[in-house]
């Protein structure tokens, strides 16, 4: 509530008119309704503005102190200070507190970027590694149950043998360990399942056989009576076909 207002509601509240209250006071009514409108500007400064407020207290039943105060508050030039009066008008702006940044803060945040960059780049290093889990070995205690995949199909990219001419035959030595076989003699398997190391398996053909081996290192291959080469590394797939010669 403004000073303006609490005066016209106390004013009312006596049961004074303007204009009587205006004779009481032996002022303009005119006057009087600017300052029930809140405008002190006609008053001709705080001390005739103050003197009104005590006589209009003093009639209508109002503490003057605390006209006076709201006054001091809201209109009152004396109790504000010429700064908040220039900036009102924005002659001037108040003052910012501008923080000043150490050089200890600097040093601190750039070792922190730094920091973060480092980690960042092992981490996407690490994300690039390719971790290659070893292929598990074949122990005797295990069924070993060739895939559909392991079935040899001879074709542009399986590796052939020459044999010499006449029936070929194939000796098949699980020397050094366990694998799977699969051998293939005219489209139909001959056998085709697991090899315990110390065991010998024997094939015939008269024209081709074709063999998968799933783990060629540990088996040693003999053909029409000639130890071959071994045919791969241990725990290696491998895919042959043995023809005879023409």
């Amino acid at each position: 509530m403004s000073l303006g207002q609490r005066i016209q509601d106390a004013r009312l509240a006596a049961g004074v008119s303007v204009d009587d209250l205006a004779n009481l006071l032996s002022i303009r009514p005119g006057l009087l309704r600017d300052i029930e409108n809140n405008n002190f500007t006609t008053c001709g400064g705080d001390t005739y503005a103050r003197g009104h407020l005590r006589s209009i207290a003093a009639r209508i039943g109002a503490d003057a102190e605390e006209l006076i105060e709201m006054y001091n508050l809201e209109h009152s030039v004396e109790h504000r200070a010429i700064h908040d009066l220039l900036a009102e008008n924005n002659v001037t702006k108040a003052p910012v507190e501008r923080k000043n940044v150490s050089l200890k803060t600097l040093a601190v945040i750039s070792i922190s970027a730094l920091a973060l960059a480092g980690i960042a780049q092992i981490v996407i290093t690490n994300s690039k590694t390719t971790v290659v889990a070893p292929k598990p070995k074949p122990s005797a205690s295990s069924t070993l149950t060739p895939s559909a995949s392991a079935t040899p199909t001879p074709s542009s990219s399986a590796s052939e043998v020459i044999a010499s001419k006449g029936k070929l035959t194939l000796v098949i030595s699980a020397t050094r360990g366990n694998s799977n076989i699969d051998v293939v003699v005219a489209g139909k398997h001959l056998y085709k399942g697991p090899i315990f190391q110390g065991d010998v398996k024997s094939f015939e053909a008269e024209v081709s056989v074709s063999v998968y081996l799933s783990n060629a290192g540990d088996l040693d291959l003999t053909l029409n009576g000639e130890k071959l080469a071994p045919l791969g590394a241990r725990n290696q797939e491998v895919r042959k076909t043995f023809r005879s010669g023409e």
